[in-house]
């Protein structure tokens, strides 16, 4: 059974680094692809980054040239190094894995919470 934990998540400053990790212990197979993403209150969920087992990686516009997504494909382990946070970047962080299948599937962690504030 899949299961995404998130860690890593808190409360930083303007300027501040994050490092968050998500880990699915409970399958056997690698996903196709690992991401995150981060939904604000009153906003939609959007993309931060992903990463596919390939090695191929998208980034948000808000998180060029500031984060860093990198995974670890024998461990279903994906991290998003987050640098010179900014006050809009405040929002719960979700995991996310795609199987594509056929069928497709796709997983969400619980969140994390990240609050950039001084």
């Amino acid at each position: 059974q899949v299961q995404l934990v998130e860690s890593g998540g808190g409360l930083v400053q303007p300027g501040g680094s994050l490092l968050l990790s998500c880990v699915d212990s409970g399958t056997t197979f690698t996903f196709d692809s690992m991401g995150w993403y981060k939904q604000a209150p009153g906003k939609e969920r959007e993309l931060v980054a992903v990463v596919t087992t390939g090695g191929w990686k998208e980034y948000g516009d808000s998180a060029k040239g500031r984060f860093t997504i990198f995974r670890d494909n024998t461990k279903n382990l994906v991290y998003l190094q987050m640098g010179n946070l900014k006050a809009e970047d405040t929002a719960v962080y979700y995991c996310n894995a795609k199987r594509w299948g056929p069928p497709a599937y796709d997983y969400w962690g619980q969140g994390t919470q990240v609050t950039v504030s001084s």
